[in-house]
């Protein structure tokens, strides 16, 4: 079997290394990666500048989600897996150039403690009273998706979008909390109001069981007859992201180096792709070549251009899917030139406030090793859904409006020039992440039964069914099994 895959970004990359295992195991498979960029990985670059480690793109993944870990032991680098710092972790929002602190209990979106935000400075009187009167929402129907704004601001108001869903979903999707669907994006939030009404309460129910099925978990191992050496440290809590040490570069590295370097082909674009006979015709470089399956791990756009000719319907159904796209900028000085910072990871902007800066990471304090002592680096997030022209300002304006915003927010000298940046370093991604916009899961239903209508076809990526880094491991290489089995199928039935 040959099988083509388009994109050399994490999901392309890990679609080729099952197929890679599976040749090595005697599988009769053959594989084509084709990236049109001249390095694979896309999004995950990273470098070591003066020892400390800068990432242009993505600095970590959930750690709850195990397809990431998981594929970092396969390759070696179980020594190398760093968990983020969660013992200082504490996250402010930004509220008229001052930082609030996130309250504790908060689950999210959902307060579960009642004196920590009714002291908090984060919202309003009318809105702690709102968010108590939660507790009385009856139960709702799922009926229609809506945005997470509306499911929000039903329970909690509208100051809770601003200050709290916009900036947090800002932060992870780059999106806009008006256009995200809550069934898609929030679905534990849509099934509890379904079933208890209030979020709170819902929130608080499963944090209940949670804590229960912990308990007879720890009194089940008490009664086994003592705990084994080291299951201590495997029960302790895990931590929220995890990376690599030397930055998430090293697993691209890793990856490209189990791959067979004749079957992947660096700046190469494929230009159209037609379904021909039992086939694939993957057109590239004005040379045509005919494969059993085809892996597309493109963004949805350029599948969906890629597709229109073979099924127009799903080709729209593609290009219908929105992107945004980011820009990150480090900047590394010297820890004492700056001033104490506060405490914590670092801040969210809402879009209330009327910045360019949507977050910012203290990216020494969220993970230990990767910063020599004494240096500090700030890593801000610009653009998003709502600021796409920033794209087109130069580096030098973007530097320059990163250091004044900072000065602004924490009261620091950074924006003068007699505090000069140590490194400095600029990225831009453009329509870059996926968007799951309100019928996200509607419009999944719909490309599913198209691609079912095109035998050998997969798709994989961040457009479809997760964004961070485990879920397009996760698609990549759930594509190639798929089509592994199917092979297995197709031999086992002549």
């Amino acid at each position: 079997m040959r099988v083509a895959i388009i994109g050399g970004g994490i999901a392309g990359m890990a679609a080729a290394f099952e197929l890679e295992k599976a040749r090595a195991a005697g599988a009769d498979v053959e594989y084509t990666l084709f990236e049109a960029r001249a390095k694979l990985g896309g999004s995950l670059a990273s470098e070591t500048v003066n020892g400390v480690v800068l990432e242009r793109g993505p600095d970590s993944f959930l750690s709850e989600k195990p397809a990431g870990a998981e594929l970092c032991r396969e390759l070696g680098l179980a020594d190398q897996l760093t968990p983020s710092n969660d013992a200082n972790r504490k996250t402010y929002i930004v509220v008229k150039n001052k930082l609030v602190p996130l309250p504790d209990g908060l689950m999210f979106l959902i307060p579960t403690k009642l004196v920590p935000t009714a002291l908090s400075g984060l919202f309003s009187p009318a809105t702690k009273i709102r968010m108590g009167l939660e507790l009385l929402h009856p139960p709702r129907p799922s009926g229609q998706d809506e945005s997470v704004a509306a499911l929000v601001k039903r329970h909690f108001g509208q100051e809770a979008v601003d200050r709290l869903a916009d900036p947090l979903l800002s932060g992870i999707y780059g999106g806009d909390a008006t256009q995200l669907s809550a069934r898609t994006v929030l679905p534990k939030l849509v099934e509890m109001e379904t079933e208890y009404g209030s979020l709170t309460r819902g929130m608080l129910a499963a944090h209940k069981k949670m804590r229960a099925k912990m308990a007879a978990a720890r009194s089940s191992s008490g009664n086994s007859g003592g705990q084994p050496a080291g299951e201590e440290k495997r029960s302790a809590p895990r931590s929220i992201f995890t990376t690599l040490k030397g930055g998430l570069q090293q697993l691209v590295n890793a990856l490209e180096a189990r791959l067979n370097p004749k079957w992947v082909r660096k700046s190469t674009s494929v230009s159209a792709l037609d379904r021909v006979g039992d086939g694939w015709r993957v057109r590239s470089g004005g040379a045509d070549e005919t494969y059993d399956a085809v892996i597309v791990a493109s963004p949805a756009w350029a599948a969906g251009g890629m597709l229109a000719a073979t099924d127009a319907g799903l080709g729209d159904e593609l290009n219908g899917i929105p992107y945004s796209s980011s820009i990150t900028v480090n900047l590394v000085f010297d820890e004492a030139q700056l001033g104490r910072l506060p405490d914590g990871f670092g801040f969210l902007v809402p879009a209330v406030e009327g910045r360019a800066m949507l977050a910012c990471t203290f990216v020494h304090r969220k993970f230990a090793g990767r910063t020599p002592t004494g240096k500090a680096v700030l890593r801000a997030f610009l653009g998003g859904a709502k600021n796409e022209a920033l794209l087109d300002q130069s580096d030098e304006v973007l530097v320059a409006t990163v250091r004044r915003e900072l000065s602004e927010i924490l009261g620091l000298r950074v924006v003068g020039p007699h505090i000069p940046a140590e490194a400095t370093q600029v990225s831009r991604w453009r329509r870059a992440m996926a968007q799951y916009a309100v019928g996200h899961q509607d419009r999944m239903n719909r490309v599913k039964e198209h691609v079912a209508a095109l035998p050998g076809l997969r798709l994989a990526g961040n457009a479809y069914d997760g964004i961070g880094i485990p879920d397009c491991i996760r698609t990549g290489r759930n594509a190639a099994k798929e089509l592994l089995a199917e092979k297995q199928v197709a031999v086992s039935s002549r």
